[in-house]
């Protein structure tokens, strides 16, 4: 048999040509296929599906307007404002109108595998909420070596896919079994903390205010340290005293700052699970925050406050406050009416201290399971990225 290398010198001795993603892949919205009820159940059957990292919300029993996805006809489902997307080859429902169905066009020379792996590579994270697949995403140009060429890259990296997930079933599972005990741990010091102290408000015991809006081109590599919301789903934990962006001190100028000890969240998402997703800022200066976050600031220890808002008791009144349209979204005035309890300062550390502790065996990526985990993925990413990059055509 021949290699990806032998491939390559045959078909392709002098690089490869580069095209848009654009020209291969149509879209479709998802209004005939949006779930009507967000009654779930486990029981039901046709799955309703964000391409975020929740990526099944639940099970609907509703039987019209389901996406007939199967092996033979797949289809990319692609979040319009985050980005992220996710291969299906099965029937579903979606949540969300943001969301875009990708197929290939008729008569597209590519194999449509191929291009999900070739989409993988993309490194590309959105700095402002917006829709970006018509603007941006599909602009961008990845590599078409010949069929020949293309099939075999994917038959390497689906053998390979199957073999990690079986060596990562495992480890994903006994993580899931630490993360189930540090939510039940999380939750039941809350409930206790409930029971036997004090209770206010937010808007009783803080000050909540609203980020503003910054963009993509605002972010330097230098500067001004600012939080975008997107970060906060996917490079962001309990707290930070240090930012992946900045901006320039001029546009800081015009923009809203969180201070050390604030506990920064964010207000609006596709879907309900993303609001409320929150980091307590513990840097020595101030911090921008985007127009899609709230500062929440309080004589509470800020960690505390941080963790509280993952907790299932603040979840719990949190659905009881949302706006559901295009996209959920929470007001200041709807959040402040949420109730948090209110322990000494002494007990407010003690819970953070503890929770800190268990919080880092099951999300901190240098240590233990989590940091094997990523080894793996790291491993599978690297290789994956090598085999799909190539010379371009001169």
């Amino acid at each position: 048999m021949k290699t990806i290398a032998d491939l390559i010198r045959e078909y392709c001795p002098n690089g490869v040509v580069y095209r848009e993603i654009g020209d291969f892949l149509g879209y479709e919205q998802p209004t005939k296929y949006l779930v009507s009820s967000t009654d779930y159940d486990s029981a039901y059957s046709t799955p309703v599906l964000t391409a975020g990292k929740t990526f099944i919300l639940g099970y609907t029993d509703e039987d019209q307007g389901i996406y007939a996805a199967s092996k033979e006809q797949p289809v990319i489902i692609f979040d319009d404002f985050t980005t992220a997307f996710r291969w299906i080859d099965f029937p579903f429902k979606a949540k969300s109108s943001a969301m875009k169905i990708l197929k290939p066009l008729t008569g597209a020379e590519i194999d449509f595998r191929f291009l999900y792996y070739a989409m993988c590579c993309i490194r590309f994270i959105p700095s402002e909420h917006a829709r970006h697949w018509i603007s941006k995403y599909s602009t961008f140009r990845i590599p078409v070596p010949p069929l020949q060429v293309q099939r075999e890259i994917v038959r390497v990296l689906d053998t390979f896919q199957e073999l990690e997930a079986e060596l990562e079933a495992e480890l994903e599972a006994e993580l899931e079994a630490r993360t189930q005990q540090h939510t039940f741990y999380r939750d039941s010091l809350f409930e206790k903390a409930f029971q036997s102290n004090e209770v206010k408000k937010l808007g009783e015991i803080g000050e909540i205010f609203r980020g503003r809006r910054f963009v993509k081109d605002d972010i330097c590599l230098a500067g001004v340290p600012a939080i975008h919301y997107g970060e906060i789903y996917t490079k962001y934990t309990i707290s930070a005293s240090e930012t992946f962006s900045f901006v320039t001190e001029e546009i800081a100028k015009k923009l809203r700052f969180a201070k050390t000890g604030d506990v920064i969240l964010v207000s609006a998402g596709e879907t309900i699970e993303d609001i409320g997703k929150a980091v307590a800022w513990l840097g020595d200066t101030d911090v921008v925050i985007h127009d899609a976050l709230y500062g929440f600031r309080s004589p509470l220890d800020a960690q505390y406050v941080s963790h509280f808002f993952s907790s299932t008791p603040f979840r719990k009144q949190l659905r009881r406050h949302i706006t559901t349209s295009k996209i959920s979204a929470i007001s200041p005035s709807r959040l402040a009416e949420i109730v948090i309890p209110i322990p000494p300062q002494a007990e407010q550390k003690q819970i953070t201290e503890a929770l800190n502790n268990f919080e880092k065996l099951v999300t901190d990526l240098s240590v233990g399971l989590p940091a094997e985990l990523n080894a793996r993925r790291q491993q599978y990413e690297f290789y994956r990225d090598h085999l799909l990059s190539f010379e371009a055509v001169a």
